[in-house]
């Protein structure tokens, strides 16, 4: 058996598309919130010597600016312009040839440290839990073995104040090896710290800490939480009273201090848990003429950038080195890049919003009840985009509006049709749910099938397990859960 390799040479067309480092660029940047578009611009006005902000020129002015060195109208923008043909432009008509990536300046010492700035302007750390706990641990008179004992369960606690693991695991460090019944009295005073509550193997024994803590024998409460706690989630009061004795009356009292007076997470009231900052992307509101409605770029999205003009004569003049000369085509190259894939992203989400705007209006008037069928595919089809694009300019974006700030992505929402073929947006309906089940007689509350059949009878048909799911999404008990004795 003979075995032959040859080789020759074959022609052949074929189509195929490849992303260029300014592309890459322009979608890293389109997918950016504001705060991190600030930060980028911040630090690339620090690496680059051809970037700089127009100081001297308003947002209004340089958006009608017809200097190719400044930001232009975002209108000039089709979606067929993708944003780079001013590179190619102010290019040809620099004479310069771009296929370098840019060099980083020198850091003078008379310029301001943003980031030095913005750190001092960060919140501190807050404390952790476990810091707060060993500040407390560390004032007791203990000796050394329950010290070392009670460190070692302290760093094992869970962020919500649990110790959910062996007490063989938590101290295998310690030598010698402690015993059970020294860990179970060490383990008593660490349960003995605040918040009350911490270091509970269960929750049967946080809330019993917890009870211990509060005046009053809060007898009823304690056998509640020790043998009906199940019973409680479930609002099976009939059977707790028929069980212990107790009326349906004291039962409920029982509910109402459980519930206002203890924290099933102990750990979380340890530091601080806000929610994040949002900063809005755009911002929609009333117009002061009328009742229509106007969409601008939060400031944040409008820096006004231009090519620093001294860098751009070094890179196109003849008398400099060939060194420096190249040293500012790379930098004047990276800073077109920049201002165009910023001016592509302000034009996409003005674009974005406006749709937004156009398509929704309801949902300014009326609120959620308000928002239809409305797709990213759809939209894409209308800017003649593919759909990511979409995706990546509202992705992490939001707009303030004056119902409140949302997301981008909340506007865009599936949906079904009523038997008059209005189209109704998955949002209304949960807000329908909502409705009917605020409304509803409270000791004889409406079932999922129940209230598929009143969404039927007024045009919308769904089945009793999408009505289940959207009433967990809504954090709806079931139709027990909810039924008031």
């Amino acid at each position: 058996m003979s075995q032959s390799f040859s080789q020759s040479l074959v022609q052949q067309m074929r189509m195929e598309q490849r992303l260029t480092p300014q592309l890459i660029q322009s979608m890293a940047i389109l997918q950016k919130p504001v705060a991190d578009l600030e930060s980028y611009i911040n630090d690339a006005l620090e690496s680059n010597a051809a970037l700089e902000i127009a100081e001297s020129l308003a947002p209004e002015q340089t958006a009608s600016n017809g200097d190719l060195h400044t930001i232009r109208r975002t209108r000039d923008l089709t979606p067929q312009d993708d944003g780079f043909g001013r590179m190619e432009r102010f290019s040809r008509s620099q004479n310069m040839d771009f296929d370098d990536a840019p060099a980083p300046r020198a850091y003078r010492s008379d310029e301001p440290d943003s980031k030095m700035g913005a750190l001092a302007n960060t919140p501190g750390r807050t404390e952790s839990l476990s810091e707060h706990l060993l500040d407390q641990w560390r004032m007791l008179d203990l000796d050394v073995i329950p010290r070392q004992i009670g460190e070692a369960l302290i760093n094992h606690l869970d962020p919500d104040g649990y110790l959910r693991v062996a007490f063989e695991d938590a101290v295998d460090i310690i030598r010698p090896a402690p015993s059970l019944s020294q860990i179970s009295e060490t383990l008593l005073q660490v349960q003995s710290l605040e918040p009350t509550g911490i270091g509970a193997r269960d929750i049967v024994e946080c809330l019993l800490l917890q009870l211990d803590q509060l005046p009053g024998d809060n007898q009823v409460e304690r056998t509640l939480v020790k043998n009906h706690l199940e019973d409680l989630a479930h609002n099976r009061l009939p059977l707790i009273a028929k069980a212990t004795g107790y009326s349906i009356g004291e039962i409920k009292e029982a509910m109402q201090v459980i519930r206002t007076s203890l924290s099933p997470h102990p750990g979380y009231l340890v530091g601080d848990r806000r929610a994040p900052i949002i900063r809005p992307d755009l911002i929609v509101e009333y117009a002061d003429s009328g009742g229509g409605l106007t969409v601008r770029l939060a400031r944040g999205n409008l820096p006004s950038l231009r090519i620093n003009e001294q860098v751009a004569d070094i890179a196109k003049s003849k008398g400099n080195g060939k060194e420096t000369k190249e040293f500012a085509r790379k930098q004047v190259e990276a800073a077109t890049s920049i201002i165009d894939a910023v001016l592509f992203r302000r034009s996409r989400l003005m674009e974005v919003g406006k749709a937004i705007v156009e398509k929704q209006r309801a949902f300014f008037d009326i609120g959620p009840e308000g928002l239809k069928v409305y797709r990213m595919s759809d939209l894409a089809v209308e800017m003649g985009c593919d759909p990511s694009t979409i995706s990546r300019t509202v992705s992490d974006k939001h707009v303030q509006t004056p119902r409140g700030i949302y997301p981008l992505r909340y506007f865009f929402t599936g949906g079904t049709e009523t038997d008059d073929g209005e189209s109704v947006g998955w949002d209304r309906v949960k807000t329908r749910v909502r409705e009917l089940v605020d409304n509803e007689e409270k000791k004889n509350p409406l079932n999922d099938d129940q209230i598929a059949a009143i969404l039927k009878a007024e045009g919308i048909e769904l089945s009793r397990r999408t009505v289940a799911k959207y009433r967990q999404q809504l954090d709806i008990p079931t139709a027990r859960q909810r039924r008031e004795y």
